[in-house]
């Protein structure tokens, strides 16, 4: 896919050794349906691949940095080219489900906090349940004074999003009061507990991370490439792909559970609360 077929997303390339790819769905507070996701590998892809850049820069238009999945999102996995080696998409029960999140979440996540350049991620406003799977991916976090990161979904009967780190981004215990509360954590918060590097007043949030981009963007590549495997496989003998996969099975009991219950994936009576999150409402 090419930038000129891009729907969702801009791909830009706005100073020497630096892309940035930048959400962009304002009028829908950049919800992720799965077009938006898929573009976002692509772009993730053309960056990695291409000599000239070193640092990727993720960005969002509009007053939030994402909301969340879009729930009202009707694609199929068949509708676009899968990347992943999952397969048994339209196989009935938890079966087909299971196969398509582990392809379009925890997939796509797991590798974009493996691409072989340094990312740096922008937040603004509010981000929301899987409006987090597009920063904690990422190595380093600039958040604008106004952020709020939250994750309201164990309304929905389930354990949290699908990217499953929270005890290694907030710690175990406030990643236990942010799930059983879905009281949202502030950006000043974020940064004292280290989920966050920066944070700058909103004006500055563009300027500041383009900066710091062109920055690391002087060091020579082989030695970025080379600091971020160190970092991750410190992480990885920690156990944190063992932590997702385990937290995504029960993440399928929980989905498995709503369906034998509720004849759907998640509590019905979840929704008005998350729904009131993410129009600003208290939790």
């Amino acid at each position: 896919m090419t930038d000129e077929g891009f729907t969702r997303i801009r791909y830009e390339e706005p100073a020497e050794g630096v892309a940035r790819v930048v959400l962009a769905r304002p009028e829908a507070a950049n919800a992720q349906d799965r077009r938006m996701l898929y573009e976002l590998n692509d772009a993730f892809d053309r960056a990695s691949r291409d000599d000239s850049v070193k640092v990727i820069v993720v960005a969002a238009d509009g007053v939030h940095f994402s909301s969340g999945h879009d729930l009202r999102d009707t694609s199929k996995v068949s509708d676009f080219d899968t990347v992943g080696p999952y397969g048994g998409f339209d196989a009935p029960g938890q079966e087909g489900w299971m196969a398509a999140e582990q392809e379009f979440f925890m997939g796509f996540c797991w590798r974009w906090r493996n691409l072989p350049k340094p990312t740096i991620v922008s937040v603004q406003g509010k981000v929301i349940a899987g409006g987090l799977m597009l920063v904690w991916p990422f190595d380093i976090v600039i958040a604008a004074e106004d952020a709020q990161f939250s994750d309201p979904v164990v309304a929905f009967g389930v354990n949290g999003h699908e990217y499953f780190v929270h005890p290694y981004e907030v710690g175990a215990r406030k990643a236990k009061q942010m799930l059983f509360t879905s009281e949202a954590i502030t950006a000043a918060e974020a940064h004292r507990l280290g989920m966050v590097n920066e944070v700058v007043a909103r004006d500055d949030l563009e300027r500041f991370s383009l900066e710091m981009a062109s920055k690391i963007a002087q060091q020579p590549l082989m030695g970025l490439k080379l600091a971020k495997l160190s970092v991750n496989q410190a992480l990885d003998n920690m156990g944190m792909w063992n932590t997702i996969q385990a937290a995504f099975g029960l993440h399928h009991l929980g989905h498995s559970h709503n369906g034998q219950r509720f004849g759907m994936i998640v509590d019905p009576e979840g929704a008005d609360r998350i729904r009131a999150i993410a129009k600003g409402g208290k939790s």
